[in-house]
């Protein structure tokens, strides 16, 4: 079965849902136009596997699709692209696959995208590493990871040399270090207003005569520019790393009131759940609190997930990520009317195995999601889902 066969449920349901709730079982129509489409199909284009979506839509409406290609195979390490797709009809249909970041046979990937509100320039923040040098090495002081970024002017037809800002946003004796995955944040309101904010994590050697987890001591962190992606600087820093939570692959949105809102995958830390979240209300510089486990997001296995503030002071929160705990498949979305206090379930897209996604806002009454998905695995292709809102 096709993405575009697969079945669309109940006409209103989503309507419904996103002004007062519904049961996990409900569905929704697809938005005007297009159902779904299927920008990247591994195995085609160059690349064994496709993965890492993240998706933003330019001031002049094109869609950009961008992901991780990965030549030889599904693994994390080796000869890796950040690759994009373009459309102009919100994602019904796409343009022909581009080089955006080539790796060049290392590693080139977590995709961060971000529009700028003043400009419209894309702003695009990756990492890289060695080729041959695995994320277990690097988190154990074998290798380096650096942090990039990338600009266009033309809607995202063409990217400058992606440009080295490393010791401006990594501490020494960082390890391991991740950009989203996913859209970063442009602040509109606020005495921050323009910001560009990245939300990120990164890894430190362990205390010394520590055992077991030596390689695995992860916390969070945010990078933002004030002037359009020409400077960059380091925000809030996640304090001692206690491995109770593990700040890893982390999402944000700024709320309707201009607080920042972070949720991020708890890495194999100890405290139950594998959701975190915190708030900040200077603009990402500093937490208003600590990471702390989200409860209502118990459903969702250890995995990436993606944040998305529909536009307008009484409109939700929405949330994406696989809904069985132990498993990734069955990619739901998740409503919050109080901030990220509490998440209710709304639907599920598909009871297939799924994995990363990330959510945008097409218009005033449609999002698109764009997530790894397939039929026996996860990592088959890289869909775009297209779901009606109610209007604002």
């Amino acid at each position: 079965m096709t993405p575009k066969s697969r079945p669309l449920l109940t006409t209103l349901a989503l309507l419904t849902a996103l002004t007062a709730g519904l049961p996990a079982t409900a569905s929704a129509r697809p938005g005007p136009g297009c159902a779904s489409s299927v920008p990247y199909v591994s195995g085609r284009g160059g690349y064994a596997t496709y993965r890492i979506p993240a998706v933003v839509r330019t001031r002049l409406g094109t869609v950009l699709a961008f992901a991780e290609g990965r030549r030889h195979g599904a693994a994390d390490t080796g000869d890796i692209d950040v690759v994009l797709r373009r459309s102009t009809d919100g994602g019904c249909s796409w343009g022909p696959l581009t080089v955006v970041a080539a790796g060049d046979g290392d590693t080139r990937g977590n995709p961060a995208p971000v529009v700028d509100p003043r400009t419209g320039d894309v702003v695009l923040v990756t990492c890289a590493n060695s080729g041959k040098a695995t994320e277990d090495q690097i988190r154990r002081g074998a290798g380096d990871r650096r942090v990039f970024v990338q600009r266009s002017r033309d809607d995202g037809r063409h990217f400058t040399s992606p440009a080295d800002i490393t010791a401006r946003v990594k501490r020494p004796g960082w390890r391991w270090y991740a950009t989203g995955p996913g859209h970063a944040v442009a602040l509109t309101r606020g005495p921050h207003a323009g910001r560009l904010l990245v939300p990120a994590n990164h890894s430190v050697a362990p205390p010394a005569g520590s055992s077991g987890r030596a390689s695995r001591y992860d916390g969070g962190h945010a990078l933002y520019s004030d002037d359009g992606g020409r400077t960059w600087h380091l925000g809030f820093v996640t304090g001692p790393h206690d491995g109770v939570t593990d700040v890893n692959e982390t999402t944000a949105a700024q709320l309707p009131d201009g607080r920042l809102y972070f949720n991020a995958r708890d890495q194999y830390g100890t405290a139950p759940g594998n959701r975190l979240d915190t708030y900040s209300s200077d603009g990402g510089t500093t937490l208003d609190r600590p990471y702390t486990v989200q409860p209502t997001l118990n459903a969702v296995p250890v995995v990436q997930g993606s944040l998305l503030q529909l536009h307008g002071r009484e409109t939700p929160l929405l949330f994406s990520a696989p809904s069985v705990p132990t498993a990734r498949r069955a990619l739901a979305l998740w409503s919050s009317r109080d901030a990220g206090r509490t998440f209710t379930r709304l639907l599920t897209l598909s009871n297939h195995p799924a994995a990363y996604s990330d959510l945008v806002q097409l218009g005033h009454d449609t999002i698109g999601v764009l997530y790894e998905t397939g039929n026996k695995q996860a990592y088959e292709t890289v869909e775009f889902r297209r779901l009606a809102l109610p209007g604002n």
